[in-house]
């Protein structure tokens, strides 16, 4: 059930702008660097789970520290022959812990049992400015995965509406390009009723960042059997039209200009490390977990290659949407009206249900990183302040630009690079120099990552920061040619 939440969790709304992304790039190259990017985060992965068995590990630690520091207050006589011996035993603990927690009949002092939150980890393993730069890297993450949610929705009500009212009706995806200016509905220009729209996803989804909203069961369950059929229907659709020899796509081989773009979107594709903790923790039997996580990641790449592949041979390149639902919005690629509005208006049901959540998060992070021992925060600035900056930031982005694979590709190039490959990577480091240090040299992690030797930790932090210059040198270069 865990591996299928987390399956869930990868294959999300970045999967959805992959087809542009791969088109834009070219099929070689964009299945080269998917097969690339899936690996290493397969191998973070494996460095946030060996961190989790290593903050487990350091909390029980100082709970038999503290029962041992309680014991010696509790006796108030003078010192006996047990005393010694479990004095004794406490000092060779410190050397081999291992055995003395086996001895005592309790599990493995790397058993992860308790879910602690990357942030928890972090304050653990890292000083002040590391979690500093931790709580900015996930905070800039979230405001720009909230700016995409936010231009996502207004922009897939604009291309459902303005197509289905205007003169123009079914011909969303016929290769007619239209730009913000035309008109939509009246003296109504596209860009007024994508802004219209937004203004009403802002006064609806808004005010529950005010408040505390719990995801429930049943809302995950509908929004994940959605995602399930708007995604197989896509890949079916597509493979038909492909057989029935319709098919115009002739993707080329390789564009280097389209790769930072498709970086970005492969990078926020496979996002799943700032949840793991949630999704690892409660497995019962975790002998298998990298065995099982693999999988999971061989499925999610095979799922993207399907649905990439028969996006970018179904359809032109100057065809293909930036939010690839909205290809399925023509009367000649699907001329069932229910299946045509159910595609095209997916991204509004599965979007809207995860941005009050993902808003809270962001919420709750600025309150933590601002947070003083024993302080409180005044009402206005805890009721108002923080769901203010929270909101307002990324409605301002999306007001500015509905560009949605450059919103995606920026989140994933910066943030989602720190979140990805870096803090994973210093957790792992950090957390086996602290095991190190507490439980002596020889004591072995039973999570320890497959990838165990420091020259891939040194691998990832070389390829994420190389990540950075390469993607502001391109950014750099191709605004200065505009």
């Amino acid at each position: 059930v865990g591996l299928v939440y987390m399956f869930n969790l990868i294959v999300g709304t970045g999967a959805l702008t992959m087809p542009k992304a791969f088109a834009t790039a070219g099929w070689l190259v964009s299945l080269v660097l998917l097969m690339f990017l899936g690996f290493m985060s397969y191998m973070t992965t494996t460095f946030v789970v060996e961190a989790m068995a290593a903050a487990n590990a350091q909390l029980r630690w100082k709970r038999m520290e503290k029962r041992k520091d309680d014991e010696d207050e509790d006796s108030s006589s003078g010192v006996s022959d047990s005393d010694v011996l479990l004095q004794d035993g406490y000092e060779r603990a410190e050397t081999r812990p291992i055995l003395s927690v086996q001895r005592r009949g309790s599990p493995n002092i790397f058993e992860i049992t308790e879910r602690v939150e990357m942030g928890q980890m972090a304050s653990m393993f890292f000083n002040k400015v590391g979690v500093n730069l931790f709580y900015f890297c996930i905070i800039i993450y979230l405001y720009g995965d909230l700016a995409i949610y936010a231009a996502a929705v207004p922009v897939s009500l604009m291309q459902v509406t303005c197509s289905a009212i205007g003169n123009h009706s079914c011909s969303v995806g016929d290769g007619t390009k239209y730009n913000d200016t035309d008109k939509c509905w009246g003296p109504i220009r596209r860009i007024d009723a994508y802004r219209l729209y937004l203004a009403a996803f802002t006064l609806l989804l808004g005010p529950f960042t005010f408040f505390n909203v719990q995801k429930t069961k049943y809302l995950q369950i509908m929004t994940s059997l959605m995602r399930w059929i708007a995604f197989i229907l896509m890949i079916i659709l597509a493979l038909i039209r492909i057989s029935r020899g319709q098919a115009e796509g002739h993707p080329s081989m390789a564009q280097l200009s389209g790769i930072r773009n498709l970086f970005g979107v492969c990078v926020y594709s496979f996002m799943c490390q700032h949840s793991l903790p949630s999704l690892i923790t409660p497995i019962s039997k975790k002998k298998h977990v990298n065995k099982l996580v693999l999988l999971d990641y061989i499925l999610i790449l095979a799922f993207y290659s399907l649905l990439s592949f028969t996006a970018i041979y179904c359809f032109r390149n100057d065809t293909l949407m930036d939010m690839y639902t909205l290809n399925f919005t023509n009367c000649e690629i699907i001329n069932v009206a229910f299946i045509r509005y159910f595609l095209g208006l997916f991204p509004v049901f599965t979007i809207s249900t995860n941005f009050p959540i993902i808003a809270v998060t962001l919420r709750n992070n600025w309150k933590t990183l601002f947070h003083r021992e024993g302080g409180t925060y005044p009402w206005v600035v805890d009721r108002i302040v923080f769901p203010a900056i929270t909101l307002v930031p990324p409605v301002l982005v999306a007001f500015c630009t509905h560009d949605l694979e450059s919103l995606v590709g920026i989140t994933g190039a910066y943030a989602g690079n720190g979140i990805q490959y870096l803090i994973p990577a210093f957790l792992a480091y950090c957390s086996r120099k602290d095991t190190q240090l507490v439980f002596g040299s020889g004591t072995v992690n039973k999570h320890l990552s497959p990838f165990r030797h420091t020259f891939w930790i040194v691998f990832v932090l070389i390829w994420g920061f190389s990540c950075f210059v390469f993607v502001t040198a391109n950014i750099v270069l191709s605004e200065s040619k505009l």
